[in-house]
């Protein structure tokens, strides 16, 4: 199944609903931080978790940054999504390792840490953005982001989200949102029926391996509601806008002493990409030629 997101309403429009499959960008991730595999797990349900929030956005420069930061080995981690279906991110600690949970399941709330905060910053591609922070209730990703919501923006979500690996690489990862609406969330039966269904589901990565995609997985939680699924499909991947001019305008930023120090000191720079990990070398004829430049402009 190719990355891709979906969205679909239901009672009446009462209920909103956003799938993501995210199975190829999550192992991007993975390859090009060499995350461990708790790692790639809290970074693949951020990423999506991240994709998901864009899906009511309207503008195509709008983005989310999500960032959580806990009392966990990991430190956190931080994660940036475009209305236009890209999506890059990093953790503080990417070779963390924290023993299994008691069902043998990979610990993510144990390296996020229960103590710390979600950080939300959205911007609408026009107008001022906005940001908000609210307390981690868990490190649980899909927990933490659907107290966001009820909090911050006062919706009632339940968020499922799921990385599933084998030895070697990815095999599946994606989730779903479901939301309820200001107009149907007065129907308390509507909202207890959802609640049901939700908890009922056995994770998300385990309808994948079933061989269930996004409309099939709609279907058996909303297809006696109502259930409209819209035909457009938004292509997602793992993109990052770096490149080696925006490094060069970066180290610019430094000053003349900065990098006359570089030079007589490390005969050359590198510099890493946070977000994607791209390795940058610079050499110190381009560090002479930057600073020559800074001298023309002074």
């Amino acid at each position: 199944m190719s990355d891709r997101l979906i969205r679909a309403t239901a009672a009446d429009g009462g209920i909103r609903a956003v799938g993501a499959i995210t199975t190829s960008l999550t192992e991007t991730a993975r390859v090009r931080h060499r995350l461990s595999p708790v790692s790639t797990d809290a970074l693949g349900r951020a990423m999506t978790a991240g994709l998901l929030l864009t899906s009511g956005m309207k503008t195509k420069f709008a983005r989310v940054n999500l960032r959580m930061k806990g009392d966990g080995p990991m430190g956190g981690l931080m994660v940036d999504a475009g209305v236009d279906g890209t999506v890059r991110g990093y953790v503080n600690n990417p070779h963390v390792e924290v023993p299994l949970t008691a069902d043998g399941k990979l610990d993510v709330g144990g390296a996020i840490g229960t103590e710390g905060f979600v950080y939300v910053f959205r911007d609408l591609g026009y107008g001022r953005p906005y940001s908000s922070t609210v307390e981690l209730v868990s490190g649980e990703v899909g927990d933490d982001v659907a107290n966001y919501l009820l909090s911050s923006e006062q919706t009632p979500s339940a968020l499922v989200l799921g990385v599933s690996m084998d030895s070697q690489s990815v095999q599946s990862a994606g989730g779903i949102l479901i939301q309820v609406l200001p107009k149907a969330a007065r129907d308390e039966s509507l909202v207890t029926l959802l609640e049901s269904r939700v908890s009922g589901l056995q994770g998300f990565t385990p309808l994948l391996k079933a061989g269930k995609d996004l409309p099939d997985i709609f279907e058996e939680l909303l297809g006696d509601l109502g259930l409209t699924i819209f035909p457009e499909e938004r292509k997602l991947k793992f993109d990052c806008p770096c490149s080696e001019q925006r490094m060069l305008d970066a180290l610019k930023l430094l000053g003349t002493e900065e990098l006359e120090d570089m030079i007589a000191t490390d005969k050359g720079a590198e510099a890493v990409c946070d977000f994607c990990g791209e390795i940058y070398q610079v050499s110190e004829e381009k560090l002479t030629q930057l600073v020559g430049e800074l001298q023309v402009q002074s």
